[in-house]
């Protein structure tokens, strides 16, 4: 498992690199209360970034958060009835 997340952090980098260095075009962003001057390839980067990271923390809204309140439920409902977990399961 290891050696699998280690090839994907290489081919991440990787991406990263060319992606970077094929898109050097000078940009300016506009974010309302002032400009922020970078080249393509980081700007492009930095909203993939965010745009990984909006998608984790909605997907831990909708999924991981509901699942742990249910299981938090069933482990109390055990505790206080353990014949509880075969007919909630």
């Amino acid at each position: 498992m290891r050696v699998i997340r280690f090839l994907v952090a290489i081919v991440c980098l990787a991406f990263g690199a060319i992606l970077g260095a094929l898109n050097r075009q000078a940009v300016s962003i506009d974010i309302g209360f002032g400009h922020l001057a970078s080249n393509l390839g980081i700007v492009m980067l930095g909203c993939l970034l965010v745009g990984v990271i909006v998608g984790g923390m909605a997907i831990s809204a909708s999924v991981v958060w509901p699942l742990r309140r249910r299981l938090a439920n069933v482990q109390k409902q055990t505790r206080a009835d353990p014949s509880v977990a075969k007919e909630v399961l």
